[in-house]
């Protein structure tokens, strides 16, 4: 039987749910179980995928193409499982497949209703999730926050769920927060008895507290809460701040979590081996240098719009033994004559992907800065299309070169349309998304940072490099280094005579992870870390 394990939250929004279903995972994985996680969105959009990135931070991309929520990156990242299209439903997608269903007459004519209708889609997607991988273990986030108008429908689903599986193989973990009132310095739990009391009050009575508070909580509140809240006294788990991430498992483990979740769900007793997580940590508290890489974008007023980019830069910094300095740089700020001193400072550039016009001509002169300078330049997606058009304009001689995106009427498209993708400009869902099949040209520096001559990687784009161009790029220096299997896409662009000059049109952030970090991420902070080396002895 399936055990599952649901995660809710209380008192505000932001509370690191997701990091604790992550950690939870990735302790219940070292256990020897097969462990699966989703989230549960109750927002009506169909997916992410057009929402704006400082709504809701960047869209994360699954192997098999569904555009998700961002904490799908931190389930992945954590538990070290490629997830997919039923990891992560929305009120959109629910709505929509109900209505489905009732055009086609599958509800033989009946009232659709919330219950028992709208509450089956979501169990069906519940248990779809498991059922896939065939897992031990289902974590399921709900997101937003108990009491919430909209969520209450995955409540009542998943107070269902208990009845369908038995209660004896389903699990409750509620997340709150413990705030402090700085003059005295009192703990509050009344906020926590509150919340609470608001999910019984619709039919879930968690198994698990888990105390989000700024520093350590002491005793007697933690019995406190757990008298108050009904739970066993150990069931009170305490989640401090924590300088890196991915030390959150360690902390919460401080509590026993893993024990008392396996304790309560009739798991085996088996201590989890993370040593190649521990021996990670240990690299991350030793790291002696710093190198610093600028990311210029043009969502750069929140962390999270670039949230899986920083995360892999932080990987490779960690097994390169560096710190990773980040610096957030407005595209919109940069043109040729302000290039030098926005960059000047970093080692290295990268320029992730975006849509839209806006900030492009900023990112072009930040590529041409850094092939003229020999600084570091990784260009993802966008950041791909950016160094083509760049090349075409300053080498190749195209002044007008362009992306159809940004100028249909430019003579020398260089970055043109995909085959299939006219007419779907202005849709959801509908671009190449998910992971594509890329073979490496061999003498490269692409093949040289993979080891590999064939590689998988995970896509989200409409545009693609325009083939009518390519002879003309490679024999002026730009070198086609990955390409699809049948020749027909270009996939990975380079300037191989530069310290590193990559562009790739995939998104290789979606596959690191902290203890196995990408290989293009490495390659890249280690040839930042030796240029900011080579600036140092230069100015002696």
């Amino acid at each position: 039987m399936i055990k599952y394990i649901f995660v809710t939250g209380g008192v505000v929004s932001g509370l690191g749910k997701g990091i604790t279903a992550a950690s939870l995972g990735m302790m219940l994985k070292a256990k020897g179980l097969k462990v699966i996680a989703q989230k549960l969105d109750p927002y009506i959009n169909m997916d992410p995928g057009t929402m704006s990135p400082y709504q809701h931070g960047e869209v994360f991309v699954t192997e098999d193409g569904a555009e998700t929520d961002l904490d799908l990156g931190h389930y992945e990242r954590f538990i070290d499982e490629n997830l997919n299209k039923f990891s992560n439903l929305t009120t959109g997608k629910v709505y929509w497949n109900v209505l489905e269903n009732e055009r086609k007459g599958v509800y033989n004519g009946g009232t659709v209703q919330v219950i028992p209708h709208v509450t089956n889609e979501i169990k069906k997607f519940i248990f779809s999730v498991g059922k896939k991988i065939a897992a031990d273990v289902v974590i399921t986030e709900i997101g937003g926050t108990t009491g919430d108008i909209e969520s209450m429908p995955y409540i009542e689903a998943i107070r269902q769920v208990s009845k369908d599986v038995g209660r004896e193989n389903c699990l409750y973990i509620h997340v709150t927060l413990v705030p402090v009132i700085k003059s005295s310095g009192e703990m509050k739990t009344k906020p926590t008895q509150h919340s609470v009391k608001e999910l019984r009050s619709l039919g879930i009575s968690p198994d698990i507290i888990v105390l989000r508070c700024e520093k350590s909580i002491d005793k007697q509140t933690r019995e406190k809460i757990a008298l108050f809240c009904d739970v066993k006294p150990d069931c009170v788990i305490e989640n401090t701040d924590v300088s890196l991430l991915y030390e959150a498992p360690i902390m919460l483990e401080k509590s026993n979590f893993t024990k008392i979740v396996s304790r309560e769900l009739a798991l085996a007793d088996k201590e989890p081996n993370i040593s190649d997580w521990e021996e990670m940590l240990v690299k991350a508290r030793n790291r002696t240098k710093t190198v610093k890489i600028g990311l210029v974008g043009k969502y750069v007023k929140m962390y999270d719009t670039y949230l899986s980019i920083s995360e892999a830069l932080t990987h490779a910094g960690i097994h390169n033994g560096a710190n990773i300095d980040l610096h957030w740089i407005d595209a919109e700020k940069i043109t040729d004559e302000t290039a030098a001193e926005k960059l000047a400072e970093c080692d290295g550039i990268i320029v992730p992907g975006g849509f839209g016009d806006r900030g492009i001509e900023g990112m072009i002169s930040a590529a041409k800065w850094c092939r003229e300078n020999d600084v570091p330049y990784f260009g993802i997606c966008l950041g791909m299309q950016i160094a083509v058009i760049e090349f075409a304009r300053h080498v190749i001689g195209l002044a007008d070169a362009n992306s159809r995106e940004f100028n249909p009427y430019s003579e020398n498209k260089v970055i043109d349309i995909m085959e299939g993708q006219i007419g779907c400009e202005n849709t959801g869902g509908s671009m190449r998304l998910g992971a594509y099949d890329c073979k490496i040209k061999k003498g490269t520096r692409l093949k040289k940072a993979y080891g590999l001559s064939e590689i998988r990687e995970r896509h989200r784009h409409r545009y693609e490099f325009n083939n009518a161009y390519r002879e003309k790029a490679e024999a002026l220096g730009l070198t086609v280094c990955g390409e699809s299997p049948d020749g027909k896409l270009v996939e990975a662009v380079e300037i191989s005579d530069k310290k590193f000059y990559i562009g790739v049109q995939y998104h290789p952030e979606f596959k690191s992870r902290p203890h196995k970090p990408h290989p293009l991420f490495m390659e890249f902070v280690k040839c930042s870390i030796a240029n900011g080396e080579s600036k140092g002895e230069d100015k002696k």
